[in-house]
């Protein structure tokens, strides 16, 4: 363990995390088409990520599941919460980001399907954007659930912004992945149109491989530190164009598919605090919120494909402490708990 553990927060929110068992889900074909026959569930992530957080003091007490890009966000929806509702569960997921394709000409009855399958938990809608083209099996910063529109930019879509809008009515909030390139040319002009609707930004805005790939080819460590000038200014432009918007929040994670394999070294490390902390100074704490985003392992829910390894969630949260040693309490309770509290309303 660190020197941080008298400085732990009493209590965490994860505000980013995924159930998926593609194996007996048909609500989950694409999905599987992905990643093939793959299951992570409640027990799993208790075993993996509350359990050790309770061993040091540290309580989680909320998560938000987000939507894996399920056919139906309904049935998503239902399933996990039929989960948390059993004997064997202790109801931690207290909020619900939903799976609802914007641009459907039904898009209102779909809203509707999703909010009637837990009225009182539904909080948000993701529709995973990040697109610059078509997909090409993770050579570009395309990701595959694009595939489900054939890369097209749906934040340049006139029927996803009337999509969009029917949000404020339902009180919802929008989570926000995207690539850096569209934070720049299209997502902060159309959020602005929208500035009651709460929109969170998720991954720290998805920079990626700022120092190129894990390892080389011959397997070797990848021990690049001079990071790719062009896409962290692209993705500094883009952030700071979100920041600009009183309604735009920003969630920190998946932070390996910035620097894969970032624990690696104690440079990848430090290029990686350096942006969390710049983050952090664009938006504040009170716009800022720590996030686990697990799923499968900590390697594949850090960095997405990008790395073999990751932090486990002690470590992780060890990586939090040290990035926040400057902070007093209040704003590390801020960034554990109170701003995902407040954006997800859970208290």
């Amino acid at each position: 363990m660190s020197s941080q553990t008298s400085s732990y927060p009493k209590e965490v929110v994860d505000p980013h995390h995924h159930f998926i068992d593609t194996i007996n889900n048909p609500f989950q074909s694409f999905l599987k088409s992905l990643a093939g026959e793959v299951s992570y569930l409640p027990e799993q992530y208790i075993h993996d990520v509350i359990e050790p957080l309770s061993q040091i003091g540290v309580t989680v007490c909320g998560t938000v599941h987000v939507e894996a890009m399920p056919d139906c966000g309904a049935s998503e929806v239902s399933w996990v919460e039929k989960m948390m509702s059993s004997a064997e569960q202790s109801s931690f997921v207290k909020a619900y980001v939903a799976s609802c394709d914007l641009t459907l000409d039904n898009v209102e009855e779909e809203l509707d399907r999703v909010i009637r399958a837990t009225p009182s938990k539904v909080r948000g809608i993701r529709w995973i954007l990040d697109c610059v083209g078509k997909f090409q099996q993770g050579n570009t910063a395309t990701h595959p659930a694009t595939l489900r529109h054939d890369g097209v930019d749906y934040l340049k879509s006139p029927s996803f912004e009337r999509g969009l809008a029917h949000l404020e009515k339902h009180n919802l909030s929008f989570d926000l992945q995207c690539a850096p390139i569209q934070l720049v040319e299209s997502a902060a002009t159309l959020f602005a149109k929208y500035p009651n609707l709460k929109v969170c930004i998720d991954h720290l805005g998805k920079p990626r491989r700022l120092l190129g790939d894990d390892l080389q080819d011959d397997g070797g460590i990848n021990l690049n530190t001079k990071p790719d000038e062009a896409e962290l200014d692209m993705w500094r432009k883009g952030m700071k164009a979100m920041a600009a918007l009183p309604n735009a929040y920003v969630k920190l994670s998946m932070m390996g598919y910035a620097i894969p394999g970032w624990i690696r070294t104690p440079e990848r490390q430090a290029l990686l605090k350096s942006l969390v902390l710049e983050t952090i100074e664009m938006f504040g704490v009170r716009r800022c919120m720590v996030a686990w985003n697990w799923h499968v392992n900590g390697a594949v829910s850090d960095a997405d494909g990008g790395s073999e390894i990751g932090p486990d969630a002690l470590e992780l949260l060890d990586k939090f402490m040290w990035f926040f040693e400057g902070f007093g309490e209040e704003d590390r309770a801020r960034l554990f708990a109170g701003t995902a509290k407040e954006f997800y309303s859970l208290e």
